[in-house]
């Protein structure tokens, strides 16, 4: 179970949030507190890896997701304790702590007055600054903080994570085309992110929706390329195969009559949306199939996104062939 938590936290599901949080005081119990710096002292405990700072701190983050605060608290001063109060990443964490115990907006607003102090000090603190963000869009305050990840980018434009988070704050704004642009940006640095391939073609789906007839035929084009790269990069992926049938499912019904616009973007023909949409149609259909039937290899899917795929081919005109 440890290995686990040496993934990122963000994988993790709740329930194995939980899982490890409830294994915390035997974690902590069977690592030491501290370790020496002398040679001598290998001899008769356990050396020091950088897994262990790896596992404290993703046990910290897990304990905070599940309210175990005092886990939470150990995990941290064992980290400060070896690495010191002035680390970059051991403030960041601090600053963490403080965020998820802060008992009203009041308390959070301090903890964002002691980021703002800790950047007049040092504004080369990345993970304070990602902090910062962070808290600025949980206290609902989202311009400044895309004002803040903006200027994040602009020192380290090479952070795929940092602009996955503005094209999401962008699309909670309705910015679809600023949210596309960031997207691209993540895709320039990780080509190989089928999940990052399927949401850009979801977020090409709501430019459509809201875009002239032109403009919907040139975001519906894109949207195909991006779920038939997402899944070409990942065969199981449940969200490139619905987005591809959402996008095919549209464009068979409509038919557009013109392929191409004037800036040279092109519809597959008919004859291919169709085989596209018969592909789609099949693989969602064995998901679902085989997850319900508790298919070893099939588990894993998240439930809702099962639920909406079982929908959406209930819903369409298209019969799964089997």
């Amino acid at each position: 179970m440890t290995e686990l938590l040496l993934q990122p936290v963000g994988s993790l599901t709740p329930a194995e949030t939980l899982r490890l949080a409830q294994q915390a005081p035997e974690i902590l119990r069977k690592n030491p507190r501290a370790f020496s710096a002398s040679p001598l002292s290998s001899l008769f405990t356990a050396p020091e890896t950088a897994d262990i700072w790896t596992i404290y701190e993703n046990l910290m983050i897990s304990c905070l997701r599940t309210g175990d605060d005092e886990a939470a608290k150990e995990c941290l001063e064992r980290i400060v304790t070896r690495f010191g109060d002035s680390h970059d990443r051991a403030l960041a964490l601090k600053g963490l702590l403080k965020e998820a115990t802060a008992p009203n907006n009041s308390e959070l607003e301090k903890v964002l007055g002691e980021y703002e102090a800790l950047l007049e000090q040092n504004d080369g603190n990345i993970p304070i600054r990602k902090r910062r963000v962070a808290l600025l869009r949980s206290m609902g305050k989202l311009p400044e903080a895309v004002t803040a990840l903006n200027s994040l980018l602009d020192v380290c434009p090479t952070d795929p994570e940092a602009w996955a988070e503005l094209a999401d704050m962008y699309v909670s704004q309705g910015l679809y085309s600023q949210a596309i642009y960031a997207l691209e940006e993540v895709l320039v640095l990780s080509p190989n992110a089928w999940n990052m391939q399927a949401r850009l073609g979801e977020i090409l789906l709501m430019a459509a929706a809201t875009s002239s007839d032109g403009g919907a035929q040139r975001h519906h084009a894109e949207a195909v390329k991006r779920f038939c790269r997402s899944i070409e990069l990942c065969d199981d992926y449940l969200r490139g195969y619905y987005g591809l049938k959402l996008v095919t499912d549209k464009l068979v019904q409509s038919a557009p009559k013109s392929k191409k616009d004037s800036d040279g973007f092109q519809l597959p023909d008919q004859a291919t949306l169709e085989k596209l949409n018969q592909v789609a149609t099949e693989k969602l259909g064995e998901i679902v199939r085989r997850n319900g039937a508790k298919d070893k290899l099939w588990q894993g899917y998240d439930a809702g996104e099962i639920a909406a795929a079982r929908e959406l081919l209930d819903s369409s005109s298209v019969k799964v062939v089997r």
